[in-house]
């Protein structure tokens, strides 16, 4: 199950928040916030901050109990419409606490980039 809240906060940022239980009775709990910063017309820098805390351990997802990580990206995007607007971005997301531990047992690096190609598009 799933329980969502999102919209638009203070200042205009946008906010999206999400409760949610396994079949199993995990829950999990996430949160991002982004902003919209207009440097034209059409040219869109937004930078987003997301984190996700889980209220159990489950192991079988990679997942420890306690805040799991640490999202931080930075978008372009060109707006050829509102409603179809490529974009080029970074991301830099760190796994903390028992996350960090669990991806580090199965040999990945618990913190790294990446590089975003994407298109945002809405009918």
């Amino acid at each position: 199950a799933v329980l969502g809240l999102q919209g638009l906060a203070p200042y205009w940022f946008e906010v999206d928040t999400n409760l949610r239980v396994s079949e199993d009775g995990d829950a999990w709990a996430d949160f991002e916030a982004e902003y919209d910063f207009l440097l034209t017309q059409k040219l869109v820098l937004q930078p987003r901050f997301g984190t996700m805390v889980a209220f159990d351990e489950v192991e079988e997802f990679g997942v420890g109990q306690g805040i799991n990580n640490v999202k931080l990206d930075l978008r372009l995007r060109y707006e050829i419409k509102r409603e179809f607007a490529p974009y080029a971005g970074v991301e830099y997301e760190a796994k903390l606490g028992e996350t960090a531990d669990i991806a580090r047992a199965e040999g990945e690096d618990p913190s790294g980039f990446k590089f975003l190609i994407g298109l945002r598009a809405w009918f």
